[in-house]
């Protein structure tokens, strides 16, 4: 069953909300010593949590609209009682004290959090093999990496480990192991959805967001999870989303009639060419849904992947500074593995004065030009479609220079720079291994985003 057949379910009493943890619990026995998706678990709580919910319903009272579903949460996001340690020996003893703000909706939704989702290092990767609890295996395609730094969350659903994850897109972080495993990620609107509890990696681009084997479980969080909140100052006032809506409109007759969808030579060029097949044979799909295709063009492609780094390295050493080893565990310079270290270190010269003009304060002025230009390819049309990651996963273990690993994120760092949604949805698969199509819309346009997935995947 699909996850609102199973929503259904749980609230009918035809299965329990204890039956769908017990499930999750089995799964996650059998498959996480090799795959690795978990790193810090609470069947207990999770069973109570569950049986309470069951008691709720077999009484007749109102529950939330999450009740029973199963969650996993990225190790950079704040839950009560789980070690927080975004995956890194800095934070191994840290124990969470309180809620994030996404988590407490959640709960409050009668969500059930199981565990905690493996990441890479402090987010600062793209194949979830830096956590210093060990790699991540590709469910969908065994041996690969899954992608990172989301990738303990992305395989967690894509292996029938839990029905949702809530976990964070810096650059391409929810989509890029979205893509690699086979399921559906989002990244909503910046400020669309509360960063209070996250462990920030680079403050101006971070947003949270949910990865689901389908539409409707993205569709189900997101509804739960965007809006305003008061305690955090980026959060804006999008409280009348409804993405459930936007589900349903997209599995109307010819559901994306009057919408002009665009594709970008751009982001063509820059991909493998068995990836660009895959791609084609989704944008024919969307025109039989009645879409109209055309061409955009995006000169900034070249320009995207440094303007991140630098503002990343910068703001990602800012955020550091606190892991001193005094309040917060040990002194992260000290423990830390090499691509934090490098991106620590990198930041500290860049933020040297003698060197921020040349580089920080030119990167900022760049991410204006690829914002004015992302402003640009978008007007007059509806959404921008194209791969979420120019080239597959590669093996376990394979040794890439760093520029090799940042060229994952050569098309997934263009939504973050400009603020703007962005979300990957299963297309096909070269030789077994998933590809996935990106779609890109104007800020706040989220709802676009979710139409035109549910409208695609009710298509297959």
């Amino acid at each position: 069953m699909n996850i609102l057949e199973k929503l259904n379910s749980i609230k009918s009493q035809e299965m329990t909300a204890k039956e769908n943890v017990e499930n999750y619990i089995k799964v996650i026995e059998e498959k996480n010593e090799e795959i690795n998706a978990f790193i810090d678990l609470n069947k207990e709580q999770a069973i109570a949590k569950a049986e309470e919910i069951d008691a709720k319903i077999a009484n007749g009272e109102e529950v939330g609209a999450l009740a029973g579903l199963v969650f996993g949460i990225k190790a950079n996001i704040n839950v009560e009682d789980f070690i927080i340690s975004a995956a890194s020996k800095t934070l191994e003893d840290y124990i969470g004290s309180y809620d994030a703000t996404v988590v407490k909706k959640i709960k409050e939704a009668d969500g059930i959090i199981i565990g905690i989702n493996n990441m890479d290092e402090f987010a600062a990767g793209s194949s979830c093999e830096t956590s210093y609890y060990g790699k991540v295996d590709n469910p969908a395609a065994p041996g690969r990496i899954p992608g990172g730094s989301s990738g303990g969350s992305a395989a967690a659903v894509a292996a029938d480990m839990c029905d949702i994850s809530i976990c964070s897109d810096t650059g391409g972080s929810i989509r890029n192991p979205a893509s690699h495993c086979g399921v559906v990620g989002f990244k909503p609107t910046y400020g669309g959805v509360s960063r209070q509890g996250l462990l920030d990696l680079s403050m101006s681009l971070d947003q949270i967001g949910p990865v689901a084997r389908d539409v409707e479980g993205v569709a189900l969080a997101l509804d739960t999870i965007v809006g305003y909140d008061p305690t955090e100052c980026t959060t804006l006032k999008l409280d009348d989303f409804d993405f459930m809506g936007a589900v349903a409109e997209g599995k109307e007759d010819k559901p994306l009639a009057g919408m002009k969808i665009a594709t970008c030579a751009e982001f063509r060029d820059v991909t493998d060419d068995n990836i660009n097949a895959i791609i084609d044979e989704a944008v024919a799909k969307f025109e039989e849904l009645g879409a109209e295709i055309v061409e955009v063009n995006f000169k900034y492609i070249d320009l995207c992947l440094p303007t991140y780094y630098l503002i990343n390295y910068v703001e990602f050493f800012s955020a550091t500074r606190k892991y001193d080893g005094r309040k917060y565990g040990s002194r992260i310079e000290t423990v830390c593995g090499d691509e934090v270290l490098r991106r620590i270190k990198m930041g500290s010269y860049i933020s040297q004065q003698e060197f921020s003009g040349k580089y920080y304060k030119r990167a900022l002025q760049a991410r204006t030009l690829i914002r004015n230009e992302v402003k640009s390819m978008l007007e007059g049309v509806d959404l921008v479609v194209g791969p979420t990651v120019p080239k597959l996963p590669h093996k376990l273990g394979e040794e890439l220079e760093p520029m090799e690993m940042y060229a994952y994120d050569v098309l997934t760092v263009i939504a973050n720079l400009a603020g703007i949604p962005a979300g990957s949805i299963p297309a096909g698969d070269v030789d077994g291994i998933p590809v996935g199509l990106q779609i890109q819309a104007k800020p706040e346009d989220d709802l676009k985003i979710i139409k035109a997935f549910s409208a695609f995947e009710n298509a297959k």
